[in-house]
């Protein structure tokens, strides 16, 4: 009985082994994945906030009747929400899911239909599965951004609010802090709300002339800010997405090196009962002799 169990033990702690060298594995993996979606989040960053501030400064020297500034009344919304195609990244995608559906549930409750964008199969499956009306889902992006897919995503969430399939559009992803920090955030796309600026920011919209006229600018710069917004959104959800899956293979890995060495102390007590049985029998029958 004792050889059998030590047997079990044994073959338990392969099995756990080979599981952490495939945690072990996606570890390294997604930290090589983690440091390119940060390098690409990084440089992308300046020039969002210089568009930003430019589109801010612009909005300020007066109202503009461009389209995606036009604010309405909000009978259907438009939650675009990102997550990813495979799980094993602990919570990252439920807490994602969690926020677009709080914000679908209480646009339905209000009498407004709500409809789902969804990036990453993670996303599509699970609001297909609860009843909610997905419009548009992409599994194809593989956790990585690109200038063509967020001209995709851009292209058609414009053309749903132009033709009046929506009259807001809101983004559901997770922001990336930090390795260890994914924040889940719901923001507005459109109608674009030029981001608000300080005093200073006031101060200098004056020493602007703007050549060609505002019009001629916003028609220009809009569709470039959405366009950015939206490449943004995907670098910081997809950095997350990294991040969280690095962090949860880590974790996993620590626990399967605890998990083997609380199995080899077993094995080994199992072991040693066994060789003391052995001898006690040994010495039992010399001195029944």
């Amino acid at each position: 009985m004792a050889g059998a169990g030590i047997k079990t033990i044994n073959k338990r702690i392969r099995s756990v082994r080979s599981t952490q060298q495939i945690t072990k594995a996606m570890k390294m993996v997604s930290a090589a994945k983690l440091r390119r979606a940060q390098d690409r989040l990084v440089s992308a960053r300046p020039y969002s906030h210089k568009l930003a501030e430019l589109l801010q400064r612009l909005a300020e020297s007066g109202d503009a009747g461009h389209p995606y500034l036009e604010r309405r009344a909000v009978h259907r919304r438009l939650v675009v929400v990102v997550t990813s195609d495979k799980g094993l990244c602990g919570a990252y995608n439920m807490n994602v899911m969690r926020v677009a559906q709080r914000a679908a549930d209480a646009s339905i409750a209000e009498g407004r239909p709500c409809a789902i964008y969804a990036i990453g199969r993670k996303a599509r499956d699970y609001f297909r599965k609860r009843g909610y009306d997905v419009v548009a889902a992409h599994d194809d992006f593989a956790a990585s951004a690109s200038d063509d897919k967020a001209r995709r995503v851009a292209d058609a969430v414009v053309k749903m609010f132009t033709d009046g399939e929506a009259d807001e559009v809101l983004l559901a992803y997770a922001a990336f802090i930090s390795t260890l920090t994914q924040r889940p955030a719901l923001d507005t796309l459109l109608p674009v709300a030029p981001p608000a600026g300080g005093d200073d920011a006031a101060k200098a919209a004056v020493d602007y002339i703007w050549e060609p006229g505002r019009d001629a600018l916003f028609a220009a710069l809009l569709p470039q800010y959405l366009r950015n917004r939206v490449y943004i959104t995907l670098c910081e959800a997809f950095a997350s997405e990294h991040g969280a899956r690095m962090t949860s293979m880590s974790a996993a890995t620590e626990n399967a090196g605890e998990l083997i060495e609380a199995l080899t102390l077993k094995r080994n007590r199992e072991r040693q009962a066994a060789i003391t049985q052995e001898i006690s029998e040994i010495v039992g029958g010399a001195n029944a002799l």
